[in-house]
């Protein structure tokens, strides 16, 4: 049976991992994908919204993304909201949509995105320690034995370790993604 310290610990790695993981899906390798726009902030109805909140995001092909909002009078807003993102896109009006052609990517802006998907690597990585200095900390105050206080520092540490790993393997499939043509 897993200790509920361990497991408290592992929860809190697995939350950086997959907040790590939607963080890279968000970075642009070249290929449209709804991700990218989703949760971008909306002005609409008197309150900020997610553009996955009020719109339908679609990718007709590869290098195309498709905004089609519920209300045709959030076109504008739509608009504002991506430009105000600044993710480097230049959204276009067509009627009731809102398309988004994604310009061919060069080599500088390839390396800008790896830079950026070490950077948000680095801050899962970070994540990650702190819930093990947490975890430690609270395996401290538990008042255990010897034997069991070391056995799960061993067992949080394992989990860092795997936690870690997986972070990395993840960053070099998204360094790869980007710098393949």
């Amino acid at each position: 049976m897993t200790h509920p310290l361990l497991a408290d610990a592992q929860a809190k790695m697995r939350r950086a991992l997959d907040h790590t993981l939607h963080e890279f899906s968000t970075i642009h390798t070249g290929k449209a994908n709804p991700t990218m726009v989703e949760t971008v902030s909306v002005e609409a109805y008197g309150s900020s919204m997610r553009l996955k909140e009020c719109a339908v995001v679609s990718t007709p092909d590869a290098r195309m993304i498709l905004i089609q909002p519920w209300d045709k009078s959030l076109v504008q807003a739509i608009v504002k909201g991506i430009q105000m993102a600044n993710l480097g896109f230049n959204p276009t009006v067509d009627g009731g949509y809102v398309r988004i052609p994604l310009p061919e990517m060069s080599r500088e802006r390839r390396l800008d995105f790896v830079k950026v998907a070490n950077r948000l690597a680095e801050e899962g990585r970070v994540h990650v320690r702190n819930a093990r200095r947490d975890s430690i900390e609270s395996v401290k105050k538990a008042k255990l034995s010897e034997d069991e206080t070391k056995r799960l520092e061993k067992d949080i540490q394992t989990a860092t370790d795997k936690t870690i790993a997986e972070i990395n393997q993840h960053l070099a499939a998204k360094e790869k993604e980007l710098t393949t043509v």
